[in-house]
């Protein structure tokens, strides 16, 4: 820990990753350790903040219901700004902070102070509420995209997914059976959480490798 940052992984790491959490879970999570493991294991520097209700979470003992997403953006900017990334950036996070970082995406890309976006478990509508899409923004999403989504994802399942309007800066990765946390059910799939860590944190390596691509040709 590090004044409001979390760390992991190697300081001269090529790639920076800064993770923001889901609604209802803290940075520090089950979910998000195990992710920013496996990030930090293929050589990756990430960083994990919070936002203030949770951080208030942690002082008063009081359960808080999480704001808007869209009012946690200026957080988001000042997270960025603070970190001071020093080299190629990607943002992105667990759910909800995935949303967030997916707002603010295109005006950092356009000027030049992150080179992608990556969401773990992307909250494509409320659980039950498939009517109610939160997608408009990503159908013109310039920012190169990941976003790691299991298939049994009560938030936006491949069944569903698949019929939406999605930029084509957007790379979806599937996996198998995995839920909003990306965890699959071994007896139904033959995987477990682990496996599919894996393959999510060397799907980001290959990806983040040729975001490089736009600043060479640029």
């Amino acid at each position: 820990m590090n004044g409001k940052f979390l760390f992991q992984g190697p300081e001269d790491a090529d790639i920076t990753i800064l993770l923001a959490h889901g609604a209802g879970a803290p940075m520090d999570s089950a979910s998000m350790n195990a992710a920013a493991r496996a990030l930090s294991e293929r050589n990756f520097r990430v960083a994990r903040f919070e936002f203030g209700y949770m951080a208030g979470r942690r002082d008063s003992g009081l359960r808080k219901p999480p704001p808007k997403a869209e009012t946690l953006k200026g957080e988001y900017l000042d997270a960025v700004a603070e970190l001071g990334a020093d080299g190629p950036l990607v943002i992105g996070g667990k759910s909800m902070g995935g949303r967030v970082a997916s707002m603010i995406a295109d005006d950092l890309y356009a000027a030049d102070k992150i080179d992608g976006l990556l969401c773990l478990g992307y909250p494509f509508h409320p659980p039950g509420k498939p009517e109610n899409l939160r997608t408009a923004h990503l159908a013109e999403l310039k920012t190169p995209t990941l976003i790691c989504q299991g298939t049994r994802d009560e938030f936006g399942t491949r069944e569903e997914v698949v019929h939406y309007v999605l930029s084509d800066a957007i790379k979806m990765v599937w996996l198998e059976d995995g839920d909003h946390d990306l965890k699959p059910r071994k007896a139904v799939s033959g995987l477990t959480a682990a496996d599919h860590l894996r393959t999510v944190a060397e799907t980001v390596r290959a990806w983040s490798d040729r975001l490089g691509d736009r600043r060479t040709a640029g």
